[in-house]
């Protein structure tokens, strides 16, 4: 219960923001879809960028096969941060705990999650993780749904800023701490404004414009400053 406990006090700045953010997608996305069916998305997806694009895809009359690819590229790198986060988990922790915990992964849970310091993570501390930022994303969606026509365009583009401020406050204090975690932000802002601004480079799928800063990044810190346990704390599953 310990750990359940510390799991959902971390990650109460994360469901606040997700409320907020998930609000606007929920406006947003009855323009062409229905509260429900928004709701759903948001309960079964808990990605931002992800369900942003697929959804501007329904309403743009995508393809199928369109609308999975780009879903897709731009959720891959969930993969790359489950991947990552299973080295702390506890090794007692079962095969069908840590797929419930690769759905639950968020850029943010993760960054809480990887900057637990000299132990292994319990599955009650994830799932005490989970949880608040998993009802706020999909409480915020079905608020902003119901209540749509209550607020103006600018409201709304001003709640999406909620999810970067919330991102860079969970960051900061680990960046200021290491070099390679520093090193790795700015080895990932460098790479995202080439591809953002750079002629031609910025004309890839936004997929990759994600992908590609995430696994260099990655990669830059893995090779140059590799994370060892210097003591490993195991905490009851």
């Amino acid at each position: 219960m310990k750990d359940f406990a510390l799991g959902i006090k971390k990650s109460i700045p994360v469901g606040i923001a997700y409320l907020a953010v998930s609000f606007a997608f929920g406006v947003m996305a009855v323009s062409g879809i229905t509260p429900l069916m928004a709701t759903i998305i948001s309960l079964t997806n808990l990605t931002s960028s992800g369900q942003f694009a697929g959804v501007r895809l329904i309403f743009e009359a995508a393809s199928y096969i369109e609308i999975a690819i780009t879903v897709f590229l731009i959720n891959l790198r969930y993969s790359l941060m489950s991947i990552s986060l299973s080295q702390k988990l506890d090794e007692t922790i079962p095969s069908w705990k840590k797929m419930i915990f690769g759905f639950g992964i968020t850029d943010e849970l993760y960054a809480i999650a990887i900057s637990e310091e000299k132990r292994r993570l319990s599955s009650a501390y994830m799932f005490g993780l989970m949880i608040l930022p998993i009802v706020g994303w999909t409480l915020g969606t079905l608020l902003g749904s119901i209540s749509s026509t209550l607020f103006s365009d600018r409201i709304v583009e001003a709640l999406n800023l909620a999810l970067y401020a919330m991102f860079i406050a969970i960051i900061v204090p680990d960046a200021k701490r290491s070099i390679g975690v520093f090193i790795v932000i700015i080895v990932s802002i460098a790479l995202s404004c080439v591809f953002e601004y750079v002629p031609y480079v910025s004309n890839i799928n936004p997929g990759l414009k994600i992908i590609i800063p995430t696994i260099t990044a990655t990669l830059v810190g893995a090779i140059f400053f590799p994370k060892k346990f210097e003591e490993e704390e195991t905490c009851d599953v």
